[in-house]
């Protein structure tokens, strides 16, 4: 599996940004996809995931700010994220687990390289 990031900017506050994570492979349809994220000098914290079904979860930071979903047709998994702060400023990497139908449980089997947001005040 190899997931490929993009989408990253500089914004400022208040505004919004789509992240894609396009995932090749031939297990891309029946992985869960998470989002994460990076600020520096803090560790790497979930930020979304998806399920092979739809099924999602979300940081409380995030909640009701950030949106994940998924085209299975396009192997791309999106992060659609408003209403953003300058905590949000981190280096966002989508990662790919092998996981039972619709689990939302990601651990980060597969790792895509990152794409940095930087959310200026």
């Amino acid at each position: 599996v190899q997931l490929q990031a993009s989408g990253g900017g500089l914004v400022q506050a208040g505004g919004s940004l789509r992240l894609s994570c396009v995932v090749s492979g031939s297990i891309s349809s029946v992985v869960a996809v998470g989002w994460w994220r990076q600020a520096p000098g803090k560790e790497r914290e979930l930020v979304a995931a998806i399920g092979t079904g739809g099924a999602t979860k979300y940081a409380e930071t995030v909640k009701g700010r950030f949106t994940i979903s998924r085209d299975n047709a396009k192997k791309t998994v999106y992060l659609q994220m408003n209403s953003l702060k300058p905590n949000d400023t981190g280096a966002y990497f989508c990662s790919a687990d092998r996981a039972p139908w619709n689990s939302v449980n990601v651990r980060g089997e597969y790792w895509g390289q990152g794409t940095l947001v930087t959310v200026s005040s």
